[in-house]
């Protein structure tokens, strides 16, 4: 039977590797039969797993409220992430011995009503991380989450930078990667098989630069707007291989098979949803590697000369830490994980107190 693209990309020839983002066993299940190593859950895809096999988690929802009775809507809704967490981290462990920690992680967020809190978001990390050898914990790239990780890396949490759309943010966290990793390694730890990865949300600073567009009367290729996240991440990535950090980068939110095709052959993981991996299975393209072609230069010119916030996202230094939760694209993905948070309380509270 002839080899599909995903399998064809996961067979060895190239350095990348396929995560599935999503936690949903049956989608998972089928991630892995196509050679992906990894997986996350977040408050949407939390949401969504709940939903998808409502029975289950309303029965469950039921025993964990008798078990605990004193529980709040949160602390149930989150038990059911967590018990979410680590069915999915359980496919994923002879992965995660195959790879020697590398890959085989599934990926934790932290509660984004922490996202002000570094202390709480590095506390819940290492909770998180005590859950299952093969658990990777998210947390978002501001400059509380900066703090949270460098403080959350140094006691032993292997990190999954979440909320990231620009190359300043992965440069700043993989920065506080490195220093985590350093205070580790001082206190005689080692290090070798944490495994990090810091994630440029692609799609949603290509969705914020159109929502600009409309916005400010933008006259542009549409087309071009599928490439931002895309130039972003190459040229993010360009930045870690010449700084040899040692957290790679994780490309999400996949808005065109670009974000897919493009960084074939870098050292770096694809974590398209699993609606995606169906669309790239089903298109037929054998991979290619094309990480190390540029994005085309006049693209990126227009790009660079029509949006303020993508000069913001594309220079090194386009933003500080400071900056970071202001950026557009910040904003609107913190507010979705916080009303997806939201949503799984009043999924609880319709099981503690149905309407009458």
């Amino acid at each position: 039977m002839t080899a599909t693209p995903l399998e064809l990309m996961t067979a060895g020839d190239f350095p990348t590797v396929l995560w599935n983002d999503s936690a949903d066993p049956r989608e998972l299940a089928q991630s892995i039969a196509w050679g992906a190593v990894g997986a996350t859950c977040n408050p949407v895809i939390a949401v969504t797993c709940v939903k998808n096999d409502l029975p289950r988690w309303t029965q469950r929802m039921t025993e964990i409220a008798q078990e605990r009775p004193t529980a709040s809507e949160s602390e149930i809704g989150w038990q059911v992430v967590e018990e979410i967490s680590t069915e999915a981290a359980q496919l994923l462990l002879p992965a995660f011995e195959a790879h020697g920690g590398r890959n085989g992680r599934l990926s934790m967020q932290t509660d984004p009503r922490h996202f002000r809190n570094a202390q709480a978001l590095a506390d819940q990390a290492v909770y998180f991380s005590s859950l299952a050898p093969n658990v990777i914990v998210k947390i978002p790239a501001t400059a509380t989450g900066v703090a949270a990780i460098e403080d959350a890396v140094s006691r032993g949490v292997s990190i999954n930078v979440t909320v990231s759309f620009s190359v300043p943010q992965a440069i700043a966290t993989a920065e506080a990667i490195e220093r985590g990793m350093a205070i580790r390694e001082a206190a005689g730890h080692d290090v070798s098989s944490m495994g990090h990865v810091v994630t440029i949300m692609v799609g949603r600073l290509d969705d914020w630069l159109k929502e600009c567009a409309a916005k400010d009367g933008v006259e542009i290729d549409a087309a071009y707007l599928e490439w931002a996240g895309i130039a972003a991440f190459k040229r993010a990535y360009a930045i870690f291989q010449e700084r040899g950090y040692r957290s790679r980068l994780l490309s999400a939110a996949f808005r065109n098979t670009g974000q897919w095709s493009e960084f074939i052959g870098g050292d770096v993981v694809i974590s398209p949803p699993f609606g995606w991996q169906e669309k790239i299975q089903a298109a037929g393209v054998a991979p290619q590697s094309r990480m190390d072609i540029p994005v085309d230069p006049a693209i990126v010119d227009a790009l660079y000369a029509a949006f303020p916030e993508f000069r913001r996202a594309y220079d090194p230094d386009g933003m500080s830490p400071d900056e970071f939760e202001g950026f557009g694209a910040t904003r609107k993905t913190l507010r979705q994980f916080l009303g997806a948070d939201e949503e799984l309380d009043q999924l609880v509270r319709d099981v503690l107190l149905p309407a009458p």
